[in-house]
This record gives structure tokens, C-alpha cells and sequence, in this order.
């Protein structure tokens, strides 16, 4: 196959004394091998996505490697030093349970170091949020965490957090960006200055697991507690270390852990992929939870930031909320006991995200709280904290099965999440009822609103092509009629645009540009399509709603709701 001269400009480059042995021998055998591997792993340089940067292991500047996070690491040191002029320049960094995350952490650490940056170094795997808990708690102004979420075995990334705790956003994001692409591998300091590299644990621990009881902890009885009977599951990554520890120190006694997953393991040998998202990753906790009579079943991705949850149904199975259900019960739960407490006088929020329910709009009105909706991704809603520091977060989430409770960590926390539906499971317990039976409340106070998620994988050079055809038609011949239903209004996110389809009229939104397409219907769908920004898929979010009258007629309802979305499905030709 014929290879683009900038690919072989960036090989040759590669070749180079810069580089070591192994990298270069690696290289030789994929030229020789693999030309295919070679275009993969050479044709762009990693790019920040909503979740950071995230790629296949490997040699190339398209794959994580000591080479791509040093120069990603040094142009953070060399910004830092620019806009913190003579402070003392302090960073934390955690990692998680995938291949080569301990020894990437440590390159990382040593770059700092090499550069006068104070380092601290969690000493084994961590927690993400607890990374982000860490940065405020030590005063530092940046943090990392070696971590691809749940993405496969072969994946690994590389978080960037400013001081406030929360991820990167702009402006920094794009003047960091800038200051590493105009680096050169051979400005990469490597060599660690180790008197600056502090390891850190049981204290953070400590202060990090009583922060999480201290804001998602609401006066349940003791018997309570007693009487919940969880099964918890890991997935075989960092949330062993702080999740049962939390829930025990919290009070809760019958914390049943999935044995077979709560190892550390990078390969996740149990499941397809170590994502709660998926049904399938929580097949065992299932099991587990049939076996014990449980009332909930709690799990949590390889870094411990997203939780799935499962709940017993009116006919007593256990049954997969999504995403939006735990965060509609959730963010209703602590709407309630913030209203209990009469700490609600109109200057608190609530987050969420573009491509997420509605409904959360509808439990603010009803709150008197506002709703403020970013784009995809923790690092907005992190942001609404930092750029409304007048009003008073409560919590929020995002479809993608992420939750955050107040603001003591400023990412998705399925620490803090994870005891948080205990307690909801564990009151409604008490009074005789249940998670699911109380989500059934919400829905006929509020509307039955019903999301679907569709991922459509494509991978490599060729897929990422398609992706972009697929946004492009729908940008240029947008869709008039979806299921029978006008479509009346299109808000293109990439050039800020909302448009009126019946009328012609354009508004301009005030948000951060972004690949997102969302189509409204009369009858108040809503069908949004985005190219994911930490894997190769393209995403479509469909989300129906339907007024409820009463409990007894959610079956029909559901039924209802569901075979729309199927139907929309359908005639956008996405199933």
C-alpha cells in the first residue's frame, strides 16, 4: 500500500536518536509487517476529547506512549510556569488499573519533576474522582490521571485538571494545545529530579472518603442500612479501593462484592467491555443479586467515575436503569432534601448535559432551582461551579450513566454516587417502597420521559471519513419529518445555530462550538447525533415523553414510548 509523505515524515522523525531502541525496532517491524498498523498509528497526532486524550498503546504519534504524554506533560509544565509566574508549581497524580498505567504515571512524574513541578504521586491505583478531590485538597494547580474510563484492554489516556478540580476547558485547552504542538520531542525533560516526587495515600483516602459520606449521606436510620442488601461490583478496576470502604464507613453492613470481578485487572477477563452502560458487564452482579434476594446492584467502570444501576421492578426482577433514570432519581432525591432542610431560596442549580433528559428541566422548575445545560462531558458542568460561583450547586449528571454530588470533587463521582442510591434505595425500603416504585412517582408528577441510546462503531481512518459524511448530510439536507412528526426546530452546536424549520428563523446559541445535531418534533421529541470524542463512534440520542396519570398505567405507557423511539430509529435509518 502507498504510504502519505506525512506519515513517513513522522516515521523517519521516530527513527531518530530521540527515540529509543524499542520504540524505533517497533517501528522497522510495523513498516515491514504492517503498513496498514504504521498508517493507523502515524496519520494524526492524539487530540483532547471530551474525556481527554485517549488511544491504542503503542509507538506513534497517534498512540499513547511515554513519548506522546512527555510532550503533552512537558507543554503543561512549560504553560504552568507561564501563568503561575514565581509560585510554587504543585500537581497529583493518580492512575488507574490499565497495562502500563503505573509506569506512564511515573514518566509523567518524572517530566514534571524535571521541570521544578512538585509532584504528587498516588503510589498505587486510584479513583478518579479521588484525583480530582486530591488537587483541591493539596492546593495544587494541575493534576493528570493515567486512565481510558472503559474503554478495551488496548486503550489508555491522559486527563488534564486545572486547580479549580475540574478538567481542562477553555481558554486553557486550547493554549496548552497549542504550547505542545509547537514542541519538539527532543525539548522533553525526562529526566526526574526524584526529591520532588512525593508518593501520597491513606491520607487523601482518609479525607477523600469522609468528604463523599459528609455530602451524600442524608440521615438514613441505622436500621436501614442494616436492611439494604447491595451487591456491588468493580469490573475488575479502581473503585475497589474506595467504594466498599465508603459504604462501610457510611453504615451499610450487607455490601455483597462480586468476587470474580473485584481483582484489578487491565484485561477485564469477565466482561465484553468494563462498561456499566452495557447489560452485559453487570450480568454477573445480576446473578449474584438473584442468588441473595438483593435490592440493588451497584456497578462501576475501570476508574470509578460512572456507575450502572439495577433495581427490582413491580414484579420483583431486577431490571438496568439507564443513565438518565439514576440521574433523574438522584438529582430528585437531593432536590427533596435540600427543600427538607429549606436550604432552597432560588440561587441554587442543577446540571446537566445537551444530549441528556428533559426532564431535569422539569424538576428544576418545580424546585425553583435553575437547570444549566452544557455541552457533553463532566468539565462543563464543572465549569457552570466555577464560572457561577453566586449560585450554589446541588448536582448533576449526564446521560452516560455520570453523576456529580455537590462540589467537593469537580468530575463524575461514582463514589459519592454509588452511596447516594444506596441511601434513596435504603429510605424507600423503609416506608415500604422501592427505587423503582418512587422513579414511577416522578414520572407521573413530571412526565414519563423515556431516552435510547444507539452507538454505531466505526473504526481507524476509514471510519472516522464515514463519521464525518454522516454529519455532514445531516447538516446540509437536514431531516423535515421524523415518525409522521414536523421536526421544528435544529440546533447545529458547530455553528451555534438554532433554526426554526416552520419559520426560517435563526437564533444564535451562546455555547462553545461542538460536532452536535439535535432535531426537536412537534409532538416533543428530541433526536440528537454526535461523533463520541473519547472513541470511534457516532452516537444518536433519542428521548420521547408522555404525561402518566397514574402507576398502574405505566406498563402501557412505556410500551407506548418505546415502539416511538423504535419508529424513529427506523425511519432515520439508524436500526
Amino acid at each position: 500500500m502507498k504510504i502519505e509523505q506525512n506519515i513517513l515524515t513522522a516515521v523517519n522523525e521516530w527513527l531518530t536518536p530521540v527515540f529509543d531502541t524499542e520504540t524505533q525496532e517497533s517501528i522497522k517491524k510495523m513498516m515491514t509487517s504492517s503498513p496498514k498498523e504504521l498508517e493507523e498509528s502515524f496519520y494524526k497526532n492524539l487530540e483532547f476529547g471530551t474525556g481527554g486524550m485517549r488511544g491504542v498503546m503503542g509507538p506513534g504519534t497517534n498512540r499513547i506512549n511515554k513519548y506522546t504524554l512527555g510532550k503533552n506533560t512537558q507543554g503543561l509544565s512549560n504553560y504552568m510556569h507561564q501563568v503561575f509566574p514565581g509560585r510554587e508549581l504543585k500537581v497529583a497524580i493518580a492512575f488507574d488499573c490499565r497495562h502500563n498505567s503505573q509506569s506512564l504515571a511515573k514518566v509523567v512524574a518524572d517530566v514534571f519533576s524535571a521541570n521544578g513541578i512538585k509532584v504528587y504521586l498516588f503510589s498505587d491505583m486510584r479513583p478518579t474522582p479521588e484525583l480530582s478531590f486530591a488537587l483541591k485538597y493539596l492546593g495544587c494547580q494541575a493534576g493528570i490521571v493515567l486512565t481510558a474510563s472503559h474503554n478495551p484492554p488496548e486503550y489508555n489516556g491522559y486527563k488534564v485538571y486545572w486547580e479549580d478540580g475540574g478538567q481542562l476547558v477553555p481558554p486553557q485547552d486550547a493554549e496548552i494545545i497549542n504550547v505542545i504542538e509547537n514542541l519538539k520531542y527532543d525539548e522533553i525533560k525526562f529526566q526526574a529530579n526524584e526529591d520532588l516526587i512525593q508518593f501520597i495515600d491513606t491520607e487523601i483516602d482518609d479525607a477523600f472518603i469522609k468528604s463523599s459520606i459528609a455530602n451524600a449521606s442524608f440521615d438514613t436510620a441505622a436500621t436501614a442500612k442494616e436492611n439494604l442488601k447491595i451487591v456491588f461490583t468493580s469490573l475488575h478496576g479502581t473503585s475497589i479501593k474506595a467504594v466498599p470502604q465508603t459504604l462501610a464507613k457510611a453504615g451499610y453492613t450487607n455490601v455483597n462484592i462480586v468476587p470474580e470481578q473485584a481483582e484489578p485487572n487491565g484485561d477485564f477477563p469477565t466482561v465484553k467491555s468494563p462498561n456499566p452502560e452495557e447489560p452485559e458487564a453487570l450480568t454477573m452482579a445480576l446473578s449474584l443479586a438473584e442468588k441473595l434476594g438483593a435490592d440493588i446492584v451497584v456497578g462501576t467502570d475501570p476508574d470509578c467515575d460512572r456507575l450502572g444501576v439495577a433495581v427490582r421492578n413491580n414484579d420483583d426482577k431486577m431490571i438496568l436503569l439507564n443513565g438518565n433514570q439514576t440521574m433523574v432519581m438522584m438529582t430528585a432525591f437531593l432536590l427533596e432534601q435540600w427543600k427538607k432542610a429549606g436550604k432552597i431560596d432560588g440561587k441554587q442549580f442543577i446540571g446537566s448535559t445537551i444530549v441528556s433528559t428533559p426532564m431535569m428541566m422539569e424538576l428544576a422548575t418545580a424546585y425553583n432551582v435553575e437547570c444549566k445545560i452544557g455541552l457533553t462531558g463532566f468539565k462543563w458542568i464543572a465549569k457552570m461551579i466555577k464560572d457561577f460561583p453566586e449560585l450554589k450547586f446541588i448536582g448533576g449528571g449526564e446521560e452516560s450513566f455520570g453523576f456529580m454530588v455537590g462540589d467537593a470533587v469537580r468530575d463524575k463521582d461514582a463514589v459519592a454516587a454509588t452511596l447516594l442510591m444506596c441511601e434513596i434505595a435504603a429510605q424507600a425500603k423503609a416506608k415500604g417502597s422501592s427505587v423503582y416504585k418512587e422513579l414511577l412517582k416522578l414520572y407521573v408528577d413530571f412526565g414519563f420521559y423515556k431516552e435510547h441510546l444507539v452507538s454505531l462503531t466505526k473504526k481507524g481512518i476509514e471510519g472516522l471519513s464515514e463519521i464525518n459524511k454522516m454529519m455532514v448530510e445531516m447538516r446540509t439536507n437536514p431531516v423535515k419529518e421524523i415518525n409522521d412528526q414536523r421536526v421544528i426546530m435544529l440546533e447545529d452546536y458547530k455553528i451555534s445555530v438554532a433554526k426554526n424549520l416552520l419559520t426560517g428563523e435563526e437564533e444564535t446559541m451562546n455555547v462553545p462550538k461542538s460536532d452536535v445535531l439535535i432535531y426537536y418534533t412537534e409532538d416533543g421529541a428530541k433526536i440528537a447525533a454526535r461523533p463520541s470524542g473519547t472513541e470511534p463512534k457516532i452516537k444518536f440520542y433519542v428521548s420521547v415523553n408522555a404525561k402518566l396519570d397514574s402507576v398502574e398505567n405505566a406498563p402501557e405507557v412505556e410500551a407506548n414510548l418505546d415502539a416511538k423511539i423504535k419508529n424513529i430509529l427506523l425511519d432515520l435509518k439508524i436500526i
